[in-house]
């Protein structure tokens, strides 16, 4: 079997791979939802769902760092990767013990590609297919539920000390689009900082989201943000719910009717 990756890279393997390491939490998470937790054999310490992966899987590391001679003890036949969360070091390191996937998602047609090509990789077709078939569902009837919602200004911080915001060329801001949501830093690069006194100046801002992650924005950052606003409230977020791309978008949608 050859498949390329999401960078373009042609994987070949003689057999289906049954010995799987993730180093990201999201894939790790799709893994199971494809009938696929017997085969996972290392994740990272990030690797939080389901949660009791950790009490049963080898951990590797995290996903910036890992022991590489744990996983090459664990003798993978495959290492997942992702090119947002992995370093290019990472995946060199990972491509030196066993043939090593790269995903890449800014969009859900990329998420549905990344399914797809776990399906054929892993021998689950159908089950891919099912799963991509209910996100299509889910995403007709979400963007049915928004058609007619008003346009809101906002801005999505995933930091703090510094501020940071989302910009454009990630996953976040595509979801932000489909929630018409528009954010203010769209026209910026990837997670650009931000000088609090100067948002100030947007005065049509409607909106300040607080993401759980990377930085975990609690109550009291809610204030603290709108100090630097005119008219915008500030609302905590679930980051996973933005951030997450694989299986996760199965429970998006619903969520994110939740903040309209």
């Amino acid at each position: 079997m050859k498949l390329q990756d999401q960078i373009g890279r042609i994987l070949e393997f003689k057999e289906t791979p049954k010995r799987i390491i993730s180093l990201v939490p999201s894939l790790t998470e799709l893994l199971v939802d494809l009938g696929l937790e017997d085969c996972i054999v290392g994740i990272t310490k990030f690797c939080i769902s389901p949660t009791h992966l950790k009490q049963t899987k080898a951990i590797v590391g995290g996903t910036k760092n890992i022991n590489a001679d744990k996983i090459k003890a664990l003798n993978p036949d495959i290492i997942l990767c992702n090119k947002e969360e992995n370093s290019k070091e990472i995946v060199e390191i990972c491509e030196a013990i066993a043939p090593t996937h790269v995903s890449d998602i800014f969009t859900i047609d990329d998420n549905l590609e990344l399914i797809n090509q776990y399906g054929i990789l892993f021998s689950k077709e159908k089950e891919a297919l099912e799963m991509n078939t209910e996100i299509n569902f889910k995403l007709t009837k979400f963007k049915e539920f928004i058609k007619n919602k008003e346009a809101k200004k906002i801005i999505y911080f995933i930091w703090k000390d510094p501020w940071m915001a989302v910009g454009n060329t990630t996953f976040i801001n595509h979801l932000l689009q489909l929630n018409k949501f528009d954010n203010i830093y769209q026209h910026e690069e990837r997670y650009p900082e931000v000088d609090l006194e100067k948002m100030k100046l947007n005065i049509d801002l409607d909106l300040v989201l607080l993401s759980s992650e990377p930085y975990p924005f609690k109550e009291e950052h809610i204030l603290e943000a709108e100090k630097f606003t005119h008219k915008a409230k500030a609302i905590l977020v679930d980051g996973e719910m933005f951030s997450w791309t694989g299986s996760r978008l199965l429970k998006a949608f619903d969520y994110f009717k939740t903040l309209h």
